[in-house]
């Protein structure tokens, strides 16, 4: 089962996703395109966006795609070796925070106290296949993830069931919304492409243990 790339520009309502061991909602329109432009703009300018590297197979490699990392004072959070340390709030990251958790918290209560930014300059910036199961997010994570910029596609698939998969196109203002079961049984990647394509600002908001530990 494939559920195909789909571009949901007439629709504004919520998408829900009806997929085995995930609770997934697509939010086409958190932002109209005046506010998502402005969001998109400032954060551009305003981020102190940076490189990180990654060890492969005993290489050092840049990581393809810059990134920023903010939040709470203590909320420190680490993934594939990467160790960093929140930045605190800007006037944009609270403006796009109170809007997600005021979409996300009908479902449930729930509120962010960490973003993580990516900033994919061009096509060939990405981010590979993982999850985001680290400790520190708890047991079943609320990942709530809004795109600004240019249009990218978002794959998912199933840890264990073949061919079980998902293929957004994740729109300039949109929310995609992964909770649940989904980190433990679902991974997802932004895959590399040689179509022309803009900079696409991606933010993942999540509640961050304040006893986040070193890896």
């Amino acid at each position: 089962m494939t559920i195909e790339p789909t571009l949901f520009a007439l629709d504004h309502e919520p998408v829900r996703f009806d997929l085995p061991d995930a609770d997934v909602v697509y939010h086409p329109r958190l932002f109209d395109a005046t506010d998502a432009d402005r969001l998109f703009e400032d954060l551009l300018a305003g981020v102190a966006w940076h490189q990180d590297h990654i060890r492969i197979h005993g290489r050092e490699l840049p990581v393809p795609r810059l990134t920023a990392w903010h939040g709470d004072v203590d909320r420190v959070y680490s993934y594939s070796g990467i160790d960093l340390s929140p930045r605190p709030w800007t006037v944009p990251l609270l403006e796009i925070k109170q809007s997600v958790e005021a979409v996300v918290s009908c479902a449930g209560n729930w509120s962010s106290n960490s973003v993580l930014l990516n900033q994919y300059r061009d096509g060939r910036d990405s981010v590979a296949w993982h999850a985001d199961d680290e400790p520190e997010l708890g047991i079943e994570p609320v990942i709530a993830s809004v795109s600004l910029g240019a249009t990218r596609r978002f794959h998912m698939r199933h840890r264990t069931i073949a061919d079980c998969r998902l293929n957004v196109e994740l729109t300039h203002g949109s929310l995609l919304v992964m909770r649940g079961p989904t980190q433990h049984h679902w991974m997802h990647q932004v895959p590399k492409t040689a179509k022309p394509v803009g900079a696409r600002i991606n933010l993942t908001y999540r509640l961050v243990s304040p006893s986040a530990p070193a890896r």
